[in-house]
């Protein structure tokens, strides 16, 4: 008999929960968030798929996030509600423009940030589709490229993004890059290669070991 996904996601809802309870995070560098709200300034989050885990460690309450309509979405689903994010069904393949959609409306509502794994669904790692700079550009939110590294952590190296999540009790080293803010008149694909340009450079300063396992970017290829 097949398992329903979501009552195999309650149980990772429960361990997710647990990792939050334990694990430290230590944030290095400005955190750009409390002078943002203070301007009334928007913001949207942009993570790599592998982190997805360890993001949850200090995910804020009322994000708004992007969901597989496939099993692994369901998966998800019980856990982004013990965690109080609202999940939005789609991605960049399936059913993606309705989710984006609703993401903008999330954003310009006033109701929170939104959160984007943005090498996702199934890739190429590194490679940065163009939902995040779309919703950027339709919202007038500034980018703000997360990267969080736990100290132990398990990594799925048969997995097309080397998913990771961060052990009990580990700490949890959270980055952020320069806030991208979209420029008037910009492209949407100019956007998506800042973005990209960041993230990548993000991790390989500070996980070079993961770094080195991701595939060209796009401004790589050009340049080689």
């Amino acid at each position: 008999m097949k398992i329903p996904p979501k009552l195999i996601g309650w149980p990772i809802a429960c361990a997710v929960l647990v990792l939050r309870w334990t694990c430290r995070v230590r944030l290095h560098g400005v955190d750009p968030r409390p002078a943002m709200r203070e301007r009334g300034e928007k913001y949207v989050f942009s993570i790599l798929h592998a982190h997805q885990t360890a993001i949850t460690a200090f995910a804020e309450r009322g994000t708004a996030a992007m969901v597989s309509q496939s099993a692994d979405g369901e998966l998800l689903q019980p856990i982004f509600q013990v965690l109080g994010v609202v999940p939005k069904r789609g991605s960049n393949r399936r059913g993606g423009a309705d989710a984006l959609d609703a993401m903008v409306e999330h954003v310009d509502s006033g109701a929170g940030p939104a959160l984007i794994a943005v090498d996702g669904p199934r890739g190429p790692r590194g490679q940065v589709r163009k939902g995040i700079a779309s919703l950027s550009q339709r919202t007038g939110a500034t980018v703000l490229n997360v990267l969080a590294v736990p100290r132990n952590r398990l990594v799925i190296r048969g997995a097309w993004d080397r998913f990771q999540a961060p052990l009990p009790f580990s700490r949890i080293d959270a980055y952020f890059a320069e806030p991208i803010r979209p420029e008037p008149g910009e492209s949407v694909e100019s956007l998506r290669r800042r973005i990209e340009a960041s993230l990548n450079e993000l991790e390989r300063r500070y996980d070079p070991s993961e770094a080195s396992t991701s595939e060209p970017t796009t401004q790589e290829r050009l340049a080689a």
